[in-house]
């Protein structure tokens, strides 16, 4: 039985990097024109290119080239709640974010983390 975080279709990712991002390079990776796009939780960027729900118009689009671990443990799509900042969260609201770090590392590529992130474990 597949596990509770497994993908329908299994993705072949490759091994996590810890290449070094700044906010600057994360906030251009908005999948503008068909760019790159990216999104960080709890300072890892993953590289979320290829599903459309992350690219301009699309409904997780806010997401994009930001750090969302506040709006990710809050279930939350407000542009205000997409932050780094988490760990004034109770414990359920952390579980979830928890939860969503497990969901995007058996979809979508680790292609670094943000230079100078405090938000980490």
């Amino acid at each position: 039985m597949a596990g509770k975080f497994e993908p329908k279709t299994p993705a072949n990712l490759q091994p996590p990097k810890d290449d070094p991002i700044t906010l600057e390079e994360l906030a251009a990776a908005t999948g503008v024109d068909g760019g790159t796009c990216y999104v960080a939780i709890k300072g890892l960027v993953f590289d979320v290119t290829g599903n459309k729900a992350y690219q301009p118009g699309g409904s997780y689009s806010v997401f994009s080239g930001k750090d969302a671990s506040r709006a990710l443990a809050l279930s939350s799509t407000k542009p205000a709640d997409v932050q780094a900042q988490w760990q004034d969260l109770d414990d359920k609201e952390k579980g979830v974010l928890n939860d969503w770090v497990t969901f995007f590392s058996k979809r979508y590529n680790v292609v670094g983390k943000v230079v100078g992130a405090t938000n980490t474990d």
